[in-house]
């Protein structure tokens, strides 16, 4: 069974059903849900998904949503240690150096993200949503 991080916009695009990118996330979400993957977020994006879903949603609707997605996904804890192995990547974006950092500490198998170009040096694959639903699909 694959081990996946989803990168924020990949959740983002799912709970928020943003088109074009709703349907191949959300198939990520169902293999997910039903055992065949095994999903983990960075701890910086489930601080970011609350602020953003709670503006979105409200503050109930947003508190339910993170206990369901607490349920989904393992968290991968973001520290000090992990903060400066990111800064020292040097990359053009500091949160998809520490994204890519959490990724390499939870051994997973694959970043999901849409913005492949982010992750210029990443030690696991990186795929867009397509490309891991076509790859699991075989």
């Amino acid at each position: 069974m694959s081990r996946v991080l989803l990168d924020l916009n990949v959740v983002l695009d799912v709970l928020f059903q943003r088109e074009p990118h709703y349907k191949e996330a959300a198939v990520l979400f169902r293999r997910i849900e039903a055992g065949e993957l095994v999903g983990y977020l960075a701890a910086h994006s489930v601080t970011t998904l609350y602020y953003l879903a709670a503006k979105r949603l409200g503050r109930a609707k947003c508190r339910r949503l993170m206990v369901d997605m607490l349920e989904l996904f393992e968290v991968v804890p973001v520290d000090g240690h992990g903060l400066k192995h990111a800064l020292g990547l040097g990359w053009k974006d500091f949160e998809d150096a520490v994204q890519a950092v959490c990724a390499e500490s939870a051994g997973v198998d694959y970043l999901v993200t849409r913005d492949k170009k982010g992750f210029p040096a990443a030690t696991m694959r990186v795929l867009t949503p397509g490309e891991l639903v076509a790859l699991s699909s075989r």
